[in-house]
């Protein structure tokens, strides 16, 4: 791999994976080898969490495709070696996060992928990447599903910093881009709908309720958290790295 070609991103744009009885298998030993690495690596690095939990989900029968997709990971890391977290000093300790869904986009078994970034004082601090357990029935159920485990996140950085003597003092923010999931979240009426995610529901009017969280709507194009739902494009895929303090930390500042 020293003379591969690197690429610019780590995931090629609307891949479609999936276990296919007619792929060709690959060495399953060294594919888990590689994958079980890039998890260990994507603890710091959230620019590889999408695609290396995508990768993760064929560990027990993996073809060349995947580790075809391994091996792009793996040269997007060569064109980015030195890429991580920038953190800076701001005036304040807002805790915040970004959360989203891509609705049904497993093609093997169309549950979908929900992910989230959260904040402190402006810095990304956490992040996930992960197949959501259940088939959602819509795309709403699918982020509000996301926002739950989100939330959860968020509710888990306000309680450490408290233990430490930082307990925050404003509302923490998750934002979203979904209308119709923040409708529901604020909505106490139980219809046919809901009733399947009412856990969920409860959870997250509660927190609502005692002015813990709140779910302010944001645009589709600033929604950070869409590369850890989906394979976007270069152009994507770089501005948000900038948004988040992904670069260089080589670079003299």
């Amino acid at each position: 791999m020293l003379d591969c070609k690197p690429v610019d991103t780590p995931t090629i744009q609307n891949h479609k994976f999936g276990e296919n009885s007619d792929s060709v298998p690959t060495n399953k030993e060294q594919y888990q080898r590689l994958v079980g690495k890039l998890i260990y690596l994507s603890h710091t690095r959230p620019d590889i969490a999408y695609a290396v939990n995508v990768v993760s989900q064929y560990m027990q029968n993996p073809s060349e495709a995947h580790m075809d997709a391994v091996i792009r990971i793996i040269r997007y890391l060569k064109y980015a070696p030195s890429r991580g977290l920038m953190f800076y000093k701001n005036n304040h300790l807002n805790v915040e996060g970004y959360t989203d869904a891509d609705w049904a986009g497993s093609s093997s078994d169309r549950r979908s992928t929900s992910g989230y970034f959260t904040f402190v004082g402006g810095n990304l601090v956490t992040w996930r990447s992960k197949k959501q357990k259940v088939v959602a029935l819509s795309s709403a159920e699918a982020e509000f599903r996301g926002m739950s485990k989100g939330l959860c996140e968020l509710l888990w950085l306000k309680r450490l910093l408290t233990e430490i003597g930082f307990e925050p003092k404003t509302e923490m923010k998750l934002f979203c881009d979904n209308k119709a999931a923040i409708e529901i979240s604020h909505n106490p009426v139980q219809h046919d709908r809901t009733k399947h995610i009412e856990v969920d529901r409860h959870f997250i009017k509660q927190n609502l309720e005692e002015k813990i969280i709140k779910f302010p709507f944001v645009r589709s194009e600033d929604q950070l958290a869409d590369m850890l739902t989906k394979a976007v494009s270069s152009k994507v895929f770089h501005s948000s790295l900038d948004k988040l303090g992904i670069r260089n930390i080589y670079l003299p500042t």
